[in-house]
């Protein structure tokens, strides 16, 4: 880097290039367990309330509860990261998600609905810092590579997110031998997949990602005659966050919705855990695989084209899940992954648009905000969800979702018409 800037800020600054390939691979491997402690809740957590409850009726609640408490994280985890860097706040989120596990596991040996219900929330904790961890890996990525950087750490998901589910019904009877409920298995992984994930961040990732590109934008400016990096980087303004957080909200609010209640209803056709859970390890592969490739096209093709994208794939994904027999797992399971496909177009589009259009200055505390805005709509999908599927069907679940995702269309073509 060439720069006018005092020599001794300059030799404390480390090499961009190399600092974010180490960043890069922490993050990796923090990813790939918190995948694991994400994707074992998820698949058993309608399951467990509906049985505590004994009623379908509130089976989405548990998807609700913890998709409010990853609002509350993301605003949380966003905070502590925009004061003191990204290190401490990912890693204080992952613990927080351990600890919610825990009380998971507690709740179901109580058979005590209220603390499950408080434990989920808390649970959430996990869920934001899973997301918020997308936002780390772009702190020091080029403009042109911002989309690729986020789909390397979303990727990383997937092998922790597709080993999850698949492994519900091993930790079910591990849980049954210690004399814990069967259906609280899977939440023992989660809590030792998250706080290992708090530990690899809290020990390796170093430098803060952050903090880093803080710094080298200061010693840029101090070498530049005016203000123009930083012009340029809030060029898009608010019209950009707006798109942005929209993209992602509603890719959010209809995967979650359909996600949810996919396993109620192979529950009520006969399919046991083992086929629910493969059911909802390709989702999440689908969630999470293909981000290297959606990375590519975000950067080579513009963000707004693969949003579009998102849209029509979230549509296809409502239309072929209400159409399948509930004695199809194939089928399912291809609604399903081009649910997650439709849910990823979306935020690693939407991610870019965000990163592309907030300053240094205030970058991590308008994502963490944004974040907030992505759980809630979580949390509307998964409690609606029950609701919706115990008053009509899944089928009308589905399709409501998939023509509702049609709305990202005139937001994306207005927004390019102003360009």
């Amino acid at each position: 880097m060439t720069s006018t800037a005092p020599a001794g800020t300059t030799a404390r600054i480390s090499d961009p290039e190399q600092a974010q390939r180490r960043i890069l691979r922490v993050l990796v491997a923090s990813q790939v367990l918190s995948g694991a402690g994400l994707a074992a809740g998820v698949t058993v957590g309608a399951l467990l309330a509906q049985d505590m409850l004994g009623t379908t009726s509130l089976a989405g609640l548990p998807s609700a509860l913890f998709t409010a408490g990853s609002a509350l994280a993301a605003v949380v985890v966003g905070r502590v990261s925009q004061s003191r860097g990204r290190r401490p706040g990912l890693a204080a989120g992952y613990l927080t998600g351990a600890v919610g596990s825990a009380g998971v596991i507690v709740a179901a040996v109580l058979d005590n609905p209220v603390l499950l219900f408080i434990a989920l929330f808390v649970y959430g904790a996990g869920t934001a810092t899973n997301l918020q961890a997308r936002y780390a890996g772009a702190d020091l990525a080029q403009p042109g590579h911002r989309a690729r950087a986020v789909s390397t750490v979303l990727v990383a998901t997937t092998l922790g997110g597709v080993a999850g589910p698949n492994l519900a019904a091993p930790t079910g009877t591990f849980a049954e031998h210690l004399g814990i409920p069967g259906l609280a298995g899977p939440f023992i992984l989660s809590g030792a997949a998250y706080a290992l994930a708090a530990l690899v961040l809290a020990v390796w990732l170093r430098p803060d990602p952050l903090l880093l590109a803080r710094t080298l934008a200061r010693a840029e400016e101090a070498a530049a005659t005016g203000p123009a990096a930083e012009s340029a980087d809030t060029g898009e303004g608010r019209g950009g966050v707006v798109l942005g957080a929209l993209v992602m909200v509603l890719t959010q609010l209809v995967m979650v919705a359909v996600m949810t209640m996919t396993p109620v209803h192979m529950h009520d056709h006969s399919h046991g855990t083992a086929a629910s859970g493969l059911v909802i390890a390709i989702h999440i592969g689908a969630m999470y695989l293909p981000s290297p490739l959606t990375g590519w096209l975000v950067d080579r093709h513009g963000r707004m084209k693969v949003a579009a994208a998102s849209g029509v794939t979230l549509l296809a994904a409502g239309v072929l899940a209400a159409a399948a027999p509930g004695d199809s797992v194939a089928l399912l399971a291809l609604a399903l992954a081009l649910l997650g496909l439709g849910w990823n177009f979306g935020l690693v589009s939407g991610t870019a648009i965000i990163t592309d259009t907030v300053p240094l200055a205030t970058r991590a505390k308008t994502q963490g905000t944004v974040d907030v805005s992505i759980a809630l709509a979580g949390a509307t999908g998964g409690m609606a969800s029950g609701i919706m599927v115990a008053a009509t069907s899944y089928p009308v679940l589905a399709l409501t979702g998939g023509v509702l995702s049609l709305a990202l269309l005139p937001a994306v073509a207005a927004t390019a018409y102003r360009r």
